[in-house]
């Protein structure tokens, strides 16, 4: 399970009781730019403990409570309340519990590529799928055998997988309406003139910690 936490600073306005914006770094933005990767079931259910997903809530919790009887027998509802995130996706953040970022399985039949002893050729079951409980077309077995999904990958995406996605040698500025650009002395000069902040012994520094409570 993922319980890790990174910190935050604060800038806040205290004559206006106002975040002007808070200072992250690395890990913090690589958490927001890696939910781009979250399909939105999982989003949903991330958030539909604290019911702030309106008619979307009500949708995934129509699937939660449909009883078996009416699904198709070749469907099932956990991979509509539960999806993986893509196989190829990279670099979901640790911040997310375990369930959520572990990408999905794919499988085989354990007779695919089986060599036989007295001959030289190969069994060859053409087949793959997301549920090892799957039988295989051609023998019938289970295809149990589990193979590793490999995506195209250029370099940038090579390197956002080993770690992360943005550089860790500066801090992030990180504005309440998600907008995040690199913390520099002009644009926080900026900032303040856009929130007409005047008396400067007003604001204040805050430290926090965010997790998955948080999200």
């Amino acid at each position: 399970m993922a319980t890790s936490k990174v910190s935050l600073k604060l800038l806040i306005d205290t004559k206006s009781s106002r975040v002007l914006y808070a200072e992250a770094g690395k890990d913090f933005v690589d958490f927001l730019f890696s939910l781009q990767h979250l399909p939105v079931g999982t989003v949903i259910r991330l958030l539909i403990k604290d019911s702030l997903v309106g008619s979307l809530g009500n949708l995934y919790a129509s699937i939660e409570n449909l009883s078996e009887t009416y699904w198709q027998s070749n469907q099932n509802k956990e991979s509509l309340l539960k999806p993986k995130t893509p196989p190829c996706a990279s670099g979901v953040s640790m911040l997310l519990p375990s369930d959520i970022s572990t990408a999905k399985m794919f499988y085989t039949c354990p007779k695919n590529g089986e060599s036989h002893y007295h001959y030289s050729n190969y069994e060859y079951h053409p087949y793959i799928c997301d549920d090892s409980r799957t039988s295989c077309p051609r023998c019938n077995r289970s295809m149990s055998k589990e193979v590793t999904y490999v995506a195209r990958t250029t370099a940038n995406e090579v390197s956002a997988a080993k770690g992360g996605f943005v550089q860790g040698v500066i801090t992030y500025m990180v504005m309440d309406d998600l907008v995040v650009k690199p913390m520099s002395i002009i644009s926080s000069i900026t900032l303040l003139n856009k929130f007409n902040v005047k008396d400067l012994s007003a604001l204040e520094e805050k430290v926090v910690d965010f997790g998955m409570d948080e999200v």
